[in-house]
């Protein structure tokens, strides 16, 4: 027998559609509408929205746009919250709300006002002090010191293209040249008035005149630690052997390699964007610019390959057989040799100098550097 409605004849009711646990709810704006918002909107909401009592923004501002078009213009004046509520008295959803909103307002306006006085400020940096005129800064470096010139050229650009003018290094020379100074003829007061490699001349004559650059010579060792690490992958330019008379009876021979310092990559960009006005261009010619000279003494002539246009890749200094002397050992290369790799014994064209009686090296300013005839 098929099974009736039920046992009092009534109908059985419809089964509850209950929302999965979890399962947030989607309210879209379109479906704001008085026939639409249902009791589900707000009992059964969002958790994270119930456990702050807070409404969704998109559910406050459809409701109030269907309250003002079916009141008219009165309900316009109605907050949103009233309208929700149904009375005109604040609810607890309404009063969070409110504590959320003053909060939020709060925390913009304290980024707004960090965000203007951080431009304040900077427009106050970029604002900051006052550019005098080139004559002023002549007339400052007329009192700088020869080894303060570098922190004098990083005050301002201004101060730095001072120290390019021909002016600055012509009074640098007048103000530390004497009479009774001993210099060579190509750095005497004549020479001066040229303006090519005019830089180059006055530092090369003030390891001459200025005493705390001749103490600086005078101290520092005839070669330093650090040669076979500073000549590493540097260009030899040029070689010559002469023979030389010293203090013992037999006669000494000098080799001289002469190289081009590799600039380290980082102040090769720096010097690149920073030039010298066109204009004192050739005063700041100096075609011995990075280069330096090893100087070795022997007791006895050696004969020595051709290692002109070849990388030096190698320095070493050794004992010598005889345990009173050194032996100098040089390796050259074709190209430079790069992340620290070690050469094998075989590879290069090898330079071995045995007995040494000296070894020296002289930057483009040293007093016994050789001055070429073009600078």
């Amino acid at each position: 027998m098929a099974r009736g409605p039920g046992s009092l004849g009534r109908p059985r009711p419809d089964p509850i559609t209950m929302p999965k646990r979890g399962k947030r709810l989607k309210f879209r704006a379109h479906d704001a509408c008085s026939g639409r918002v249902t009791v589900a909107d707000y009992a059964n909401s969002d958790p994270a929205v119930v456990r702050t009592g807070r409404v969704k923004k998109a559910v406050a501002n459809a409701v109030q746009q269907e309250v003002k078009s079916l009141c008219g213009l009165e309900a316009s004046q109605v907050p949103a919250e009233e309208a929700l509520s149904g009375t005109g008295e604040p609810s607890d959803i309404t009063d969070s709300s409110d504590e959320m909103d003053a909060q939020e307002k709060s925390i913009h306006e304290r980024t707004v006002s960090r965000k203007k006085k951080s431009k304040r400020h900077k427009e106050d940096l970029d604002g900051a002090g006052e550019e005098y005129p080139m004559d002023i800064w002549l007339l400052l470096a007329s009192y700088i010191r020869p080894e303060d010139i570098v922190n004098f050229s990083l005050i301002c650009k201004n101060a730095w293209t001072v120290t390019c003018t021909a002016a600055f290094w012509t009074r640098l020379y007048r103000r530390h040249y004497t009479l009774g100074a001993s210099l060579p003829l190509r750095l005497r007061p004549e020479s001066m008035e040229k303006l090519r490699c005019l830089r180059a001349r006055v530092i090369r004559s003030l390891y001459h005149m200025y005493e705390p650059f001749a103490a600086r010579i005078s101290t520092n060792p005839a070669i330093p630690e650090s040669t076979p690490t500073t000549l590493k992958n540097s260009k030899c330019l040029l070689f010559w052997c002469r023979k030389i008379v010293g203090n013992r009876q037999e006669p000494m021979w000098e080799f001289n390699f002469k190289f081009k310092k590799q600039s380290p990559r980082l102040k090769s960009k720096c010097v690149g964007q920073l030039q010298p006005p066109i204009q004192y261009k050739d005063v700041h010619t100096n075609p011995d610019q990075d280069c330096c000279l090893l100087q070795v003494t022997t007791l006895n002539f050696i004969f020595t390959p051709i290692v002109m246009g070849m990388i030096f890749t190698l320095f070493t200094i050794n004992v010598s057989t005889d345990m009173r002397h050194h032996r100098v050992r040089l390796v050259f290369q074709d190209s430079p040799v790069r992340g620290g790799r070690n050469l094998r014994s075989e590879q290069g064209v090898q330079v071995i100098l045995d007995p040494v009686h000296s070894i020296r090296l002289f930057d483009w300013w040293h007093p016994q550097y050789p001055f070429p005839l073009r600078a």
